[in-house]
């Protein structure tokens, strides 16, 4: 019998299992816009390391309440402190930029139930003192991704009729970002186009 350091016996997992392993490829509500984080996430860091721009992903904050320190410091209980205002910030070529990044498996349109006020507030506030601000929006079952800039999904949030901004609206107005593989999502093309070099 195998016994780990803390004394803890190994249980052999048995081939048997009935759990179906994950299709690749597939979504689930959990992970739904966790691979387009990874995606930019992994663009930023190609970003930095080329010395491109620094661009971070946003801590979301939480107030930790009880640590079990028995099984290696795990947070068993903590609240969000406040609502997180964007994903990404940073700094590119001089100009602040600040962006949402959201994924959506519909297929002809951008459901806005996605963003918060408190997202269009802050984006707001971006636009107002001179920042580059945007959102990243992925169409997942299409396999495209569209950057649109923050103050056309400001006026179609606080003054369209419809409860999503329709796909082809977004093709229209929005800019498709080329998926590569490094950098996985080349999102600076899109800005030096339309913010930077325009």
């Amino acid at each position: 019998m195998i016994k780990y350091s803390n004394g803890q016996k190994f249980n052999k997992i048995s081939s048997k299992s009935t759990k179906k392993p994950r299709k690749l490829g597939t979504f689930s509500h959990g992970n739904r816009g966790m691979n387009l984080e990874e995606d930019i996430n992994l663009s930023n860091d190609f970003y930095r390391s080329n010395g491109l721009c620094l661009i971070t992903k946003r801590p979301t904050p939480i107030n930790v309440v009880k640590v079990d320190y028995s099984k290696g410091a795990i947070i068993t209980n903590a609240y969000f402190e406040k609502q997180s205002t964007t994903d990404y910030n940073g700094v590119y070529k001089g100009r602040y930029i600040d962006f949402e990044a959201k994924s959506t498996l519909k297929l002809t349109s951008f459901p806005l139930a996605n963003i918060s006020s408190h997202q269009i507030e802050h984006l707001k506030q971006v636009l107002k003192h001179g920042g580059i601000a945007f959102f990243i929006i992925e169409f997942a079952k299409l396999d495209q991704v569209f950057l649109l800039d923050a103050s056309y999904v400001i006026d179609f949030y606080e003054n369209g009729n419809r409860k999503s901004i329709p796909y082809k609206d977004v093709q229209t107005h929005g800019f498709e970002i080329k998926k590569g593989l490094t950098p996985r999502l080349n999102y600076l093309d899109v800005i030096d186009k339309i913010y930077v070099n325009s």
